[in-house]
């Protein structure tokens, strides 16, 4: 059973860093392209940044230059460092693990951070 267990989120001031980790347990780590998706009260889940297990990143404009998203394949971890937060980043930040052909998705529990202005 592929379990995806979040941690890391809290409350930041305004232009402060937190990171974010998330351990995946359950199945072949590398075959999976990882995400952080996040939500905010009201609004729709959306993608803040995704790396395959080569190590290709994207990310959503708005967090570009400010996110980082990593993973330790040995140890099945990914990261989302993020730094110059800002009360618009409040949200519930979900790992996401996609196998890279079968496109199978599976959720973590979610983990609040919240950003104070």
């Amino acid at each position: 059973q592929v379990q995806l267990v979040e941690s890391g989120g809290g409350l930041v001031q305004a232009g402060g860093s937190l990171r974010l980790s998330c351990v995946v347990s359950g199945t072949i780590f590398s075959l999976y392209v990882m995400g952080w998706y996040r939500q905010a009260p009201g609004k729709q889940r959306q993608l803040v940044a995704s790396i395959t297990g080569g190590g290709s990143t994207n990310y959503a404009d708005s967090v570009k230059g400010r996110f980082t998203i990593s993973r330790d394949n040995a140890k099945n971890m990914v990261y989302l460092q993020m730094s110059s937060l800002s009360p618009e980043d409040t949200a519930v930040y979900y790992c996401n693990a996609r196998h890279y052909r079968l496109f199978t998705d599976y959720w973590g529990q979610g983990t609040q951070v919240t950003v104070s202005s």
